[in-house]
């Protein structure tokens, strides 16, 4: 993949990964749609740097998609590069928990639904454009998975195994999966020891999408499908109370 002179549309730009990400490539020379439901920090993006376009959006509405999708067809048609990276997690017992319809719905919604759905609806502009890819976060949970949060978990498999199948399909657009361990954000905040930042996490991503390797594991997730391959069980003791600690 070519580093610079991009078009990148970022969804959960304004904190963690996709801040790092926006500000990774900001350096490499290219142009940013920062996506974000938090408008005063998409302001600030956009003040910091002439190459950052704002759009609010929550990617789990459809009516706000259908929005965006207007915007880029009108205005930001050589959009090139797609990273689907806003994601939330719950934490919680599916027995106890009293809100498990409303999380249930939610996590699938902006981690599953909402990236399929942009794909969709920007696959005909990417395809219209060289150098075009797709890049999905997804997690090492959505391989190996925890008990405290199911959903996450599912919807992560979900997202690995979706980018596997689109990558066979497309011929002209790449398709590139960023596979995280604990990234030391405020989602996980609380959570876990032996966080890795979102700036290395960007850098190492960086060095694999320049060399065109297309399934990314990120620091202790290259360790961890090591040993699920070869010793699954103990994949799974080690990943099960993940978080917990």
């Amino acid at each position: 993949m070519k580093l610079s002179k991009n078009k990148i549309l970022i969804t959960g730009a304004t904190a963690g990964i996709g801040e790092a990400l926006l500000n990774k490539f900001l350096n490499l020379d290219n142009h940013i749609i920062a996506l974000g439901r938090n408008e005063v920090k998409l302001k600030e993006l956009a003040q910091k740097d002439e190459r950052i376009i704002s759009f609010p959006c929550d990617i789990s509405k459809a009516e706000d998609l259908d929005k965006l999708i207007l915007f880029i067809k009108q205005q930001h048609p050589d959009t090139n590069i797609l990273i689907n990276n806003a994601g939330i997690q719950y934490n919680y017992h599916f027995a106890e928990e009293p809100q498990l319809l409303d999380k249930i719905e939610q996590e699938i919604n902006v981690n599953f639904l909402a990236p399929l759905k942009l794909i969709a609806l920007i696959l005909p502009i990417l395809k219209t454009n060289d150098n075009a890819s797709i890049v999905n976060v997804s997690s090492g949970l959505g391989l190996v998975p925890k008990r405290q949060a199911p959903v996450y978990c599912g919807t992560k498999a979900g997202i690995h195994i979706f980018s596997k199948a689109l990558r066979y399909q497309l011929q002209h657009t790449k398709v590139f999966e960023i596979i995280p361990a604990l990234v030391d954000t405020e989602m996980t905040s609380g959570r876990g020891k032996g966080k890795i930042s979102p700036e290395q996490l960007a850098e190492e991503f960086i060095t694999a999408f320049k060399k065109d390797k297309y399934e990314v594991s990120i620091g202790k997730v290259k360790l961890l499908k090591i040993i699920h391959r070869l010793f699954p069980s103990l994949a799974e003791k080690i990943m099960k109370k993940g978080g917990e600690e």
